[in-house]
């Protein structure tokens, strides 16, 4: 396996990172949402808050299921050969996370440490893939 090879794998494992990441939070915000915990996470100050946004946060967290099944499907496609269409969808799902991860800081900077938690991965599954391909 060559190192531009190895470059790729690593890319596609942070991006099945990010996509492991993103449906956990699915389950938080559309499963799991009125559970004291996740209150504690989300910062959702009373079981009413959370009754009342319930239906927001389940919408939010197909949102962060649909792009991590994306992801996912884009992986399982460059494994199996489809690499242009697979790449295209891990750069879409992994690129769409850390656009909302920066809408989620610019909107809201005491929000930095979540939105980096949300981005981390995804930016850095976007930056591994991208020199991979780019270093053929």
């Amino acid at each position: 396996m060559g190192q531009n090879q190895s470059m790729l794998i690593f890319g596609l494992v942070l991006a099945a990172a990010a996509a492991a990441f993103h449906v956990f939070i699915f389950a938080l915000e559309s499963l799991r949402w009125t559970e004291p915990e996740t209150r504690k996470i989300f910062g959702v100050a009373s079981e009413a808050d959370a009754e009342t946004t319930k239906p927001l946060a389940f919408n939010q967290g197909f949102y962060n299921l649909f792009l991590a099944l994306a992801t996912l499907l884009g992986i399982a496609l460059v494994l199996s050969g489809l690499t242009t269409v697979g790449l295209t969808l891990v750069f879409a799902g992994t690129g769409m996370m850390l656009a909302a991860a920066l809408v989620l800081v610019l909107s809201n900077p005491k929000m930095a440490k979540s939105a980096a938690m949300q981005g981390g991965l995804p930016l850095l599954a976007i930056v591994v893939t991208a020199v991979a391909v780019a270093v053929v």
